[in-house]
C-alpha cells in the first residue's frame, strides 16, 4: 500500500507536476465533449488543422512577449470561421478548404519560426506538447476557458444535438442552424487551444477524437456517451502524466497512447458483448 501511496503523491512533490495534472485533466474532460460532435460529424480533419494552423498566431505571442493564449486564441478562432464560411460561399468541399488553410497556416508558421531567433520554445515543445512547463497564469486561463465553454455547451446543448443530428428539421423550426455551425466551430477551435499544451499540435486530435469514440462504443445516448468520453478522456491524460513521471516518457504520446489503449479495450467489449448476445439467442 505505501508504494502504490507512494506512486500516486510522488508527482505532487513538485509545483510543475500539479500544475500539468490540473491543466491535463481539464484537457480530458474538455476534449471528448467537443470530440462527440467531431466523430459524429465527421470533423477530426477540422480538428488537426485548427491545431495545426494556430502555429502563427503562437510565433506572434512569442515575439511579442505575451502568454500564448492570446495569440492562438483568436487565430484559431479565425481560422474555425473561415474555413466554416469559405465552405459555403465557394462551393469548395470542406475537407479542400480545411486542406488549404491547414496547409498554407502550417507553412506560415514555420516559416516564422525558422526566420525568428531567440523565442523561448523550440519545435519539439510545439509538435508534441509542453504541459510541464505551465505557468500558474497558464492555468487560470486554461481553467477559464474550460468554464466558458463548459458553461456555453450546456446553455446550448438541444439546439447543438438538434442541429448535428437533424439540420434540416432544425431550420424548419426556425433554430439558426448556421449560426449554431459558427458557434460549434468556435468551440472547437478554443478547446484545440486548450489541448494543444498539453498534447502538442500533432497530438491534439488524439484527445478530441480517440476517448469521444471509445465512449460511443459503449454507450448509445449521445448525451451519455459525451459524460462517459470526459471521464476516459480525464483518466487517459492523468494516466498518461503519470506513466510519463515514472517512466521518463514524452507526456503527450504518453496521454494519446493511453487514450487508444481505451478505445482497444471498449472495442473488445463491444466485441465480447455481442458473441454474448449470439450466444444466448442460439441458445
Amino acid at each position: 500500500m505505501d508504494t502504490i501511496a507512494d506512486t500516486i503523491l510522488a508527482p505532487f512533490q513538485y509545483e510543475f507536476m500539479a500544475r500539468a495534472l490540473l491543466v491535463s485533466a481539464l484537457v480530458g474532460v474538455m476534449c471528448p465533449i467537443l470530440g462527440a460532435y467531431v466523430v459524429t460529424r465527421g470533423l477530426g480533419f477540422m480538428g488537426d488543422a485548427l491545431a495545426h494552423s494556430v502555429l502563427p498566431g503562437m510565433v506572434i505571442a512569442f515575439l511579442v512577449g505575451v502568454s500564448p493564449f492570446f495569440g492562438v486564441i483568436p487565430t484559431a478562432i479565425g481560422a474555425a470561421l473561415l474555413i466554416g464560411y469559405l465552405t459555403k460561399r465557394t462551393g469548395l468541399s470542406e475537407d479542400t478548404t480545411i486542406g488549404i488553410l491547414f496547409a498554407g497556416m502550417f507553412a506560415l508558421g514555420l516559416t516564422m519560426l525558422t526566420a525568428a531567433r531567440g523565442l523561448p520554445v523550440n519545435l519539439e515543445d510545439i509538435l508534441l506538447g509542453q504541459v510541464l512547463g505551465v505557468s500558474s497564469a497558464d492555468v487560470a486561463i486554461t481553467l477559464g476557458l474550460t468554464v466558458g465553454v463548459a458553461a456555453l455547451m450546456i446553455a446550448l446543448h438541444k439546439e447543438l444535438v438538434f442541429a448535428n443530428f437533424d439540420p434540416m428539421g432544425a431550420a424548419v423550426v426556425g433554430l439558426p442552424t448556421q449560426l449554431l455551425d459558427y458557434a460549434l466551430l468556435a468551440l472547437l477551435a478554443i478547446v484545440t487551444v486548450i489541448a494543444l499544451q498539453a498534447v502538442g499540435i500533432v497530438l491534439v486530435i488524439s484527445m478530441l477524437i480517440t476517448p469521444a469514440a471509445a465512449a460511443q462504443v459503449l454507450v448509445r445516448s449521445f448525451t451519455w456517451a459525451m459524460a462517459a468520453g470526459s471521464l476516459i478522456g480525464a483518466a487517459s491524460a492523468v494516466i498518461g502524466l503519470y506513466l510519463s513521471f515514472h517512466y521518463n516518457l514524452a507526456s503527450g504520446p504518453a496521454m494519446a497512447l493511453v487514450a487508444t489503449g481505451f478505445f482497444i479495450l471498449a472495442a473488445g467489449w463491444r466485441r465480447l458483448a455481442g458473441w454474448r448476445r449470439l450466444a444466448r439467442t442460439a441458445a
